[in-house]
């Protein structure tokens, strides 16, 4: 019996580790493609009319994951330990998805023009269709190959993905050479529509059809509402000094300061990719508490913190060849990447940590966190930005991303502690 137990153990770390690597794979490949993008966009664009795009796809991202309502976490959670469960709560996915994603997308229309600037609010339509219905199905709809353990599918669609944006923005900059925000949202707004298909009829054909069930959603809606709550408060503290450097129609400033916080993000993406892979193996594992749960994440932080401190050397190192990449109107996009370049490693603890929470139902906790994150970056983004423009929304950054990683990390050493002493 226990050679059986051992032999079970061992493929499922076999398996976890080829999805990890799949994820990492298909990601590196993938960064290739986004640096690649990321210099054509930002040479297409300048600076300025960066900051008006990226204030107005930051502006869409603060409220897009609560579109699904955490359909795709709850797909994951249930689906992986009962497959045949799979067409109902695939078919909510799509359905609540599209449902309330609709509707944020006319909410986010009516309110752009009263929160950012002009320029950027003439794009939040665009945006918000992209973010909050388009993007949040690609999204929700990886939780289906996480639960299958079928990484590569997922890595070979990001991949398509990127290269056709990286494609666009190529055809873009030779033919027009200098593009406005507008017009690189309705191109970029098709190419995520097109994802969205080729993802969705990819599960259909592979899985099945869809079918929306009322009882599930009902049943699991408040859960669903808690993984969401869980996801919205962390776009709120990655995207709300994007979205106030839009209001205070600081649009340079915005340009700068996300160029470098794109670097940040693409950075962190092996960090994510291993996190993601692990996570039908955490909700397994968490069905016996906290403690297995956190073992595991603690391995992976191991490496994950390797993997970040890495990114954060080369990043501080690197910096000074931005101008002579992306054009010397990003010059401050130098020192501002060096500002942020210690966030992977923040990301790392509090991204493997609080996986471990929620893997072990303790997603309350997690959500506490995250909470408490966005409401730190809010307040700090509302002092230090109008005072310091890019440099306040960076120091803003650092401080909410390190005091997460101390949260998260506080918890689980808690409640460990707190579990041997009932023991």
């Amino acid at each position: 019996m226990n050679l059986v137990v051992a032999e079970v153990s061992r493929f499922r770390s076999s398996q976890m580790a080829r999805n990890a690597s799949w994820l990492v794979v298909g990601q590196g490949v993938g960064l290739v493609l986004q640096a690649v993008y990321f210099i054509l966009l930002a040479r297409l664009l300048g600076p300025i009319e960066y900051g008006v795009y990226a204030g107005a796809f930051a502006f869409a991202s603060l409220v897009a994951p609560y579109g699904p309502l955490g359909t795709g976490t709850v797909f994951l959670r249930y689906v992986s330990s009962d497959r045949d469960k799979f067409s109902s709560y695939w078919g909510n996915i799509l359905v609540v998805t599209t449902v309330v994603g609709g509707g944020m997308v006319l909410a986010l229309a009516a309110l752009g023009p009263h929160i950012l600037n002009p320029a950027s609010a003439a794009l939040v339509l665009l945006a918000a269709i992209s973010n909050c219905v388009f993007a949040q199905i690609i999204v929700e709809a990886s939780r289906v190959f996480q639960t299958f353990e079928q990484m590569r599918t997922t890595a070979l669609l990001n991949l398509l993905t990127s290269a056709v944006r990286t494609l666009a923005s190529a055809v873009m900059l030779l033919a027009l050479h200098r593009a406005t925000a507008w017009q690189w949202a309705v191109v970029s707004t098709g190419v995520s529509g097109l994802a969205a298909m080729a993802t969705v009829t990819t599960i259909t054909v592979r899985f099945g059809r869809p079918r929306f069930s009322m009882g599930i959603f009902f049943r699991h809606s408040l859960e669903g509402v808690g993984y969401a709550a869980a996801m919205s408060t962390a776009s709120i503290y990655n995207d709300l000094d994007k979205t106030m450097l839009s209001h205070y129609g600081m649009n340079r400033d915005n340009g700068i300061y996300s160029m470098a916080y794109r670097i940040i993000d693409i950075a962190t993406i092996p960090i994510f990719s291993i996190r993601d892979a692990a996570m039908p193996r955490l909700f397994h594992l968490g069905r016996s508490g906290l403690g297995a749960s956190a073992a595991l994440a603690h391995r992976l932080l191991r490496r994950g913190a390797a993997l970040a401190a890495l990114a954060s050397v080369a990043m501080f190192t690197l910096a000074g060849v931005i101008p002579q990449i992306v054009g010397h109107a990003f010059a401050d996009s130098v020192l501002a990447l060096r500002w942020l370049c210690l966030i992977p490693l923040f990301r790392s603890v509090h991204q493997m940590t609080g996986a471990a929470l929620t893997g072990a139902g303790m997603q309350n906790w997690r959500t506490g966190s995250q909470v408490s994150g966005a409401v730190l970056n809010f307040g700090l983004n509302l002092w230090l930005i109008p005072l310091c423009g890019w440099r306040g929304a960076a120091w803003s950054s650092l401080a909410t991303d390190g005091a997460l990683a101390a949260l998260c990390w506080g918890m689980v050493q808690f409640h460990l502690r707190r579990r041997e002493t009932l023991a």
